[in-house]
């Protein structure tokens, strides 16, 4: 046809139209794909030896293929982290930290968990945004931290969990679980409250802290135990444990109490342990001293009553001798200090000789010196 010489149709050269010239190219003419594939070709040929494809640069081709593709398997674990091998989906080694190798992918690839590193969760706070004080500030979460005690009482605990992976439980962390900081936040809010429903108020808001943590700590490492989740609560850690703001002024006064109840129970003690050994060392004393006067009673009349038979086994030998020793004895006791007045031993007053003085002859007794000895008087009245 005559038009086709005319470069452009019958509507004239160039890429035009029935209504006029074609669009315009506007900017840089984007490069030919012929072309770059041409350019392509023409290096490749050039690198390979005689110019063109032959059977010695297909193998270096397939060769450097196959050394790149084995150099990939060669993996770096970090100083927190664990490999996880994995070989067509399944697990079959976990490598420490440091260069390791996998055979290249797609046959196995390798999962990096930063099994080595301790996880913290908080229970009951959280950390938010504060523009004012442009940093973070703890929240309280009550709908986490409000707990009931097994005597009825509301308290409120926060507290924060330690966790890390078990070295020899990386393949059940990733496998057996799916969300591991949602499963160790769900089951330590749990345990807490098991443990909380246990317990009295009084001695969580006192001494029962260690006791109470070690508790949330063991029923955790059970559960997720039970679970195969491969995890490892290191440490549970209450950051406070206060009654509910509406009630803790009323708290903190029956505490106060309770304060003064044992300081005066202290001192009642003191006082008691100060009083007891006093008293019974008295008693102690008083008990000594009737068991001595006891035995010295005991034997003083011992001692009399062989006297006693002495004196009787000696009567029964001479009893008219001994009955007038006895006498004798006994009336010199008697009469030895005694003021005497002698007579001629008639049957009446009258045989007395009528004028003699016997009152004014008869020696008085004088008074005892200051020795505690009367005094002697010379001379005697018969």
């Amino acid at each position: 046809m005559p038009w086709k010489n005319q470069g452009g149709g019958p509507w004239g050269s160039g890429p035009k139209g029935p209504w006029g010239s074609g669009p315009q190219p506007v900017g840089p003419r984007p490069p030919d794909l012929e072309d770059l594939l041409r350019r392509a070709q023409d290096r490749l040929q050039q690198l390979l030896p005689g110019g063109h494809f032959s059977g010695l640069g297909i193998a270096l081709i397939v060769i450097g293929a196959l050394a790149i593709w084995g150099l990939s398997g060669f993996f770096r674990v970090q100083s927190e982290e664990l490999g996880v091998v994995l070989r067509f989906g399944k697990h079959v080694r976990t490598v420490q930290p440091g260069l390791n190798y996998h055979l290249p992918y797609p046959i196995e690839t390798v999962l990096l968990p930063k099994a080595l590193r301790v996880s913290t969760i908080s229970i009951g706070m959280t950390l938010i945004e504060d523009p004012a004080r442009r940093g973070r500030t703890m929240r309280d979460v009550p709908e986490e931290s409000l707990m009931l005690t097994g005597d009825e009482n509301i308290v409120d605990v926060d507290f924060t969990v330690l966790w890390r992976i078990k070295p020899d439980g990386v393949g059940n962390y990733l496998f057996n679980i799916q969300n591991p900081e949602g499963t160790v936040k769900a089951v330590a809010e749990s345990a807490m409250r098991e443990v909380i429903g246990r317990s009295n108020i009084q001695p969580i808001l006192t001494g029962a802290r260690t006791s109470t943590e070690q508790g949330v700590q063991e029923l955790m490492q059970k559960t997720l135990d039970h679970y195969g989740s491969g995890i490892q609560v290191a440490q549970v850690q209450m950051q406070k444990v206060d009654p509910p703001a509406q009630v803790i002024d009323a708290f903190r006064d029956v505490q106060a109490a309770r304060a003064d109840l044992e300081r005066l129970q202290n001192e009642a003690q003191t006082y008691a342990n100060r009083v007891i050994p006093d008293a019974r060392g008295r008693a102690a004393q008083i008990v000594q001293i009737a068991e001595g006067y006891k035995q010295q009673a005991v034997a003083e009349a011992k001692g009399q009553s062989a006297r006693f038979l002495k004196v009787y086994d000696e009567y029964k030998k001479a009893p008219d001798v001994t009955r007038q020793r006895i006498y004798l004895e006994t009336m010199e006791h008697i009469l030895g200090g005694a003021e005497k007045l002698v007579y001629d031993g008639g049957g009446s007053a009258q045989s007395v000789v009528p004028y003699l003085p016997l009152n004014e002859l008869t020696p008085r007794r004088q008074p005892p010196s200051a020795s505690g000895q009367p005094q002697q008087q010379s001379g005697a009245t018969r």
